[in-house]
């Protein structure tokens, strides 16, 4: 049996991506998305979970490339001099990897973003973090046993294949290679505390957009079990890009996810769109 999961990632992180989120459920095929704690636009992403019935909501937990739930002075190797995370996976990988970063404040800052979303009322069907950061030795652990003690048992693994998307540079080369060896070390870790993941991934990790093309080519190649889709859908380039610092094209994954050609795709090749609870 073929599923997919159709996962938004940064959900809360603006309104116009939480407009997106709403109407790819009610109109598409995207099931789930993953909130961000820290984000501007939480209170709205949480109302629109408690408005749509259906939509799997999991937490995405952030270290990179955003704000924090704690002050900053509760977590000084985490942030920068303006009490926000440092700019993206990159720099945090560099002075985790330096010893720079307190592995005690991660646990405290990533249980903090966890609770603020169970105390919002938020039932959650699953974890992934931004920017992939919870596949990292040391994090994958604080991660599994945070999600464990809140009682969710299901992760997305971001075993990214090389040749999904352009491979146009050194750097998307080595962090391809990079992330899928992360990945399967997490995915052991997970598996070993029974944590259940989809079989496969499908999302582009370099900042492509997974568009209508590469949804019907996925479909028409999909394998048996759970494949997991990671996109990043707005309803507004302009306002996104300038906001995100990050030239992504929002919209053309919000038209893919509510495109007739993919919901007939899916219909013809008998593929239910569901969420992580479906894992369980």
């Amino acid at each position: 049996m073929k599923k997919i999961i159709v996962n938004a990632d940064d959900f809360g992180r603006h309104e116009l991506i939480n407009r997106a989120v709403e109407r790819a459920f009610n109109f598409g095929c995207l099931k789930s998305a993953t909130l961000m704690a820290g984000g501007i636009a939480f209170i709205d992403a949480v109302d629109v979970a408690k408005k749509n019935s259906g939509l799997g909501v999991g937490i995405h937990f952030t270290l990179a490339n955003g704000n924090p739930v704690l002050p900053p002075e509760e977590i000084p190797s985490l942030v920068t001099a303006d009490g926000i995370f440092h700019g993206d996976y990159v720099k945090f990988l560099k002075r985790y990897l330096s010893g720079k970063i307190s592995l005690a404040e991660v646990r405290s800052e990533l249980a903090a973003q966890l609770e603020k979303i169970l105390n919002a009322g938020l039932t959650l069907t699953h974890f992934d973090s931004h920017q992939h950061l919870h596949h990292v030795p040391g994090i994958i652990e604080i991660v599994l046993s945070l999600a464990k003690a809140a009682g969710i048992r299901c992760m997305r693994v971001a075993d990214t294949k090389l040749f999904d998307g352009e491979l146009d540079s050194l750097g998307k080369l080595f962090g391809r290679l990079g992330l899928g060896s992360l990945a399967k070390f997490a995915a052991y870790m997970a598996h070993k505390k029974n944590f259940a993941t989809p079989e496969h991934f499908a999302g582009i990790v370099a900042g492509e957009s997974v568009d209508e093309k590469f949804l019907l080519k996925l479909i028409e190649n999909m394998r048996e079990g759970t494949t997991e889709v990671m996109l990043h859908p707005g309803t507004d380039n302009k306002i996104l890009r300038d906001f995100c610092s990050w030239e992504h094209d929002f919209e053309a994954e919000l038209n893919a996810v509510t495109s007739e050609k993919i919901l007939n795709a899916l219909a013809e090749k008998n593929i239910s769109a569901t969420n992580f609870s479906d894992l369980r």
